[in-house]
């Protein structure tokens, strides 16, 4: 499995009740695309530039699709462009290939409502207990995407209402990346799902001052 996939199934599986938005999601789903390329030797960072690598090869659809997609011509794209590029709508698109798959499915009475999409349940496969060690082991990449998201702020309150339910050792900062180029990939996701929430509450003051002044006094 890839790190968009076991992101997915992660937010799906630990933040069933609050998921994070779209574009948020859709937005570190494009940064753990990256980050796959770069440990696939399919593409390198110059500074915070993406330089492609013909070199490299990954066994994925959509990272094979995300590769094609990189701007293999100089002066080449930013992580931060490549991540609003590349996230429009990519949440959806995962979610759509896991259904394709049969890693989710639709039942009538779940409380799984992605996206709004209808009540879905993950199906239990190996690429979801392969997801889900990796995030109980506390892997760096998929800890520091998560926390991104809130999805470590949710186990924290679940853990203050059952301590039984979550090892502690989940509940602590990401453990450091040891690769400086993944780091600055995370580093880019982490501010930009920064500035979308910014953008979100900007847009949400403007309109209730519009709204006020709809009404009137």
């Amino acid at each position: 499995m890839t790190t968009p996939r076991d992101l997915l199934l992660t937010t799906l599986e630990v933040a069933s009740s609050r998921l994070p938005g779209q574009g948020d999601l859709s937005l570190a789903i494009a940064g753990g695309e990256l980050i796959d390329l770069l440990n696939a030797r399919a593409a390198a960072l110059d500074g915070d530039h993406i330089v492609p690598d013909e070199s490299g090869a990954v066994d994925d659809r959509l990272l094979n699709e995300a590769s094609a997609a990189l701007v293999r011509q100089a002066p080449y794209e930013s992580v931060e462009d490549w991540l609003w590029r590349r996230g429009r709508g990519l949440a959806a698109v995962y979610l759509t290939a896991l259904k394709e798959e049969g890693q989710i499915t639709r039942r009538r009475r779940s409380r799984w409502t992605p996206f709004g999409t209808g009540r879905t349940v993950l199906t239990d496969t190996p690429a979801r207990r392969s997801a889900r060690e990796r995030w109980t082991s506390n892997e760096p990449v998929l800890a520091s995407l998560g926390t991104t998201l809130g999805i470590r702020d949710q186990e924290r309150q679940q853990h203050q209402e059952d301590p039984q339910d979550t090892p502690d050792q989940q509940l602590g900062s990401p453990p450091d990346v040891a690769d400086e180029a993944v780091e600055t990939v995370l580093a880019v996701v982490h501010n930009a799902v920064r500035d979308l929430e910014a953008e979100r509450q900007r847009r949400s003051i403007e309109d209730a001052a519009f709204d006020n002044i709809w009404r009137g006094p």
